[in-house]
């Protein structure tokens, strides 16, 4: 295929992956929407109250960026499980790796189709954070990289699990069991600073740590780990789960059962 048609192809899928979520909003977009108002209203307001600044900022404003992130990792995750696995549980999927498009751009296609949907909720969320608190930002290439390549690096990784899921239930296990404890355990509520020095080390093998503190650096000017060594984990992961869900999907794992 020429760069013509690949580029076709390419706008073809992604453009398939952005109406499938933007059909179905009520679903994909309102409840997160909702789900982070009810964050902001109850740990930003009522137990944010009672607390008092976090590091250096008001309680709303700490866990804004936090709160942000969360939902940018949780729906680009599960845009492309879904996604994927539902077109592995139609069967459709054959035709398409079948294809003469390219691995690469089948799998650019569905992970960008979760980063929009990541990138869409994500600015849902921070214009409704502005109802509550006032956020100024204080690096916008730091801001800008660390949620791009985040929702990249969970696109990549819900696809994987679609890769290897089963059945429906299959798709809902990572996020249960992973990601959610990771995400609460990342700093989204506090600082780590408020914790002990064994914790304090423990935390630092969650990737999602260093993620929520980069983000938070670009809008608050604030981290609890070093920034750049932040985005260098960032960008490491994410290439190397690139190179292993191209590798899942060049030998067909999970897709010729």
């Amino acid at each position: 295929m020429n760069a013509e048609q690949l580029r076709i192809a390419f706008i073809t899928l992604l453009h398939k992956e952005i109406r499938r979520f933007l059909r179905i909003w009520p679903q994909t977009l309102l409840p997160p929407a909702i789900t982070m108002s009810l964050y902001f209203v109850i740990f930003g307001n009522l137990v944010g109250s009672r607390i008092g600044d976090m590091g250096g900022f008001s309680y709303m404003q700490f866990i804004v960026p936090g709160l942000i992130m969360m939902a940018v990792i949780t729906n680009s995750y599960s845009n492309v499980c879904s996604s994927f696995y539902g077109a592995k549980f139609q069967r459709n999927i054959e035709e398409l790796i079948s294809s003469p498009v390219p691995n690469h751009i089948i799998l650019l296609g569905f992970v960008m189709g979760g980063v929009a949907r990541g990138l869409c909720v994500g600015f849902i969320v921070t214009i409704m954070s502005l109802f509550f608190t006032h956020l100024a930002l204080h690096n916008i290439f730091v801001t800008l990289y660390t949620v791009l390549v985040t929702a990249i690096l969970f696109s990549l990784g819900g696809f994987i699990n679609a890769v290897y899921a089963k059945s429906f239930d299959d798709i809902s296990i990572i996020p249960t069991f992973v990601l959610t404890p990771l995400t609460y355990l990342g700093g989204v509520f506090y600082a780590m600073s408020s914790l002990s020095p064994f914790w304090q080390n423990l935390s630092l093998i969650n990737p999602i740590v260093y993620m929520v503190n980069a983000f938070r650096f670009g809008i608050l000017g604030q981290s609890d780990v070093n920034v750049w060594l932040s985005l260098a984990i960032i960008s490491v992961v994410c290439v190397a789960l690139y190179s292993f869900a191209y590798s899942l999907l060049a030998r067909g794992t999970g897709m010729r059962e």
